[in-house]
């Protein structure tokens, strides 16, 4: 071989090894910005236990549909976009990167649900369940191709670790473990801080406010408030059974006035804008009646009052949110 010929030769080898290089480099840095793919190119998957027994679901899915109310805070926290989702029940301004986004398709309310955008999503996962759980088989029936889960929390069972599940699901399926162990820590520090300002021996009565009147959360099984009986052993002023477990039972407010409790916990339904006819507050409803005026939670103003949109989160942000500030309360009447 000439040397002019082995010197191209030379050459063309030279600059080859770079250009595999950077071939070989563009390749890694497509697949690591995938994220969602094993070494052979397969789609990654992990395998859950929702509330229907073992479901494998694609890590990081490109097209996710929410149904839940208890996910959006987390999804929101974790960019995670929505291709489509229940904009009536989602509040005004809580999630306006779904809500007012109109590339994010609509389903409607749960009461009547509007299954054909779910459909029109083309959606790789659908969180579905709670309020929607009675539309779980004909979803699955009509996405085939979509893996569907419910994770809400189930009846009957302890309400923060349900909610410590929920949350540790969602960090399993979007790669976000670590993110969603701290959303844990901070909700089991809430609960820790609201125990221990307690005094043990308080009495409390959980009321829900809706469409002017004045409604019973029963401790353990009542909207919202009951769960809050068991977690921190709070002593119930009033306790009678739950019959509507959503919307709280009839009580009158002489029947309040003669428990005389302590505190009051109070859920404002009609706070996050879902009541119908003329919107009163729960705090005039509460602080305004007569009957009520020489209770001792009145009285001392102890009376709590979850946000005006707990209704429509209910997730563990919120209950999060609502132990601190019962340990705040606590703290302060101390």
């Amino acid at each position: 071989m000439s040397l002019r010929l082995r010197a191209r030769t030379a050459t063309a080898v030279l600059t080859a090894v770079p250009l595999a290089l950077v071939l070989a480099a563009c390749g890694a840095d497509t697949e690591s910005q995938a994220g969602e793919t094993t070494g052979g190119g397969e789609p990654r998957t992990v395998t859950i236990e929702d509330n229907h027994g073992s479901v494998e679901v694609p890590v990081d899915p490109a097209r996710v549909v929410a149904l839940d109310n208890h996910v959006f805070e987390t999804l929101s926290a974790w960019d995670v976009p929505l291709a489509a989702a229940p904009k009536g029940i989602m509040g005004d301004g809580l999630w306006p990167e779904y809500t007012d986004d109109d590339a994010v398709l609509d389903v409607g309310m749960h009461r009547e649900p509007n299954l054909e955008s779910i459909v029109a999503a083309e959606p790789d996962l659908i969180i579905g369940g709670y309020r929607f759980s009675d539309s779980y088989d004909d979803i699955k029936a009509q996405n085939p191709d979509a893996v569907v889960i419910e994770i809400a929390p189930r009846e009957g069972e302890d309400q923060a670790a349900e909610l410590a599940r929920q949350t540790e699901i969602l960090g399993e399926i979007f790669d976000r473990q670590d993110e969603a162990a701290a959303i844990v820590a901070d909700y089991d520090a809430a609960v820790d801080a609201a125990r221990t300002a307690y005094d043990g021996q308080s009495t409390v009565v959980g009321l829900i406010t809706s469409g002017g009147e004045i409604s019973y959360s029963a401790p353990v099984t009542g909207r919202s408030i009951g769960v809050l009986f068991p977690a921190l052993g709070l002593q119930p002023a009033i306790e009678q059974a739950a019959e509507d477990t959503s919307h709280g039972d009839d009580i009158s407010v002489e029947a309040i006035a003669s428990a005389n409790p302590d505190w009051i916990i109070v859920l404002d339904r009609d706070g996050a804008g879902v009541g119908e006819g003329e919107y009163r507050p729960a705090k005039e409803l509460i602080e305004g009646s007569e009957a009520l005026a020489s209770v001792t939670a009145v009285a001392e103003q102890q009376v709590v009052y979850l946000d005006p949109d707990f209704y429509l989160t209910e997730d563990i942000q919120a209950y999060t949110a609502l132990y601190e500030q019962i340990a705040q309360a606590f703290e302060a009447a101390a």
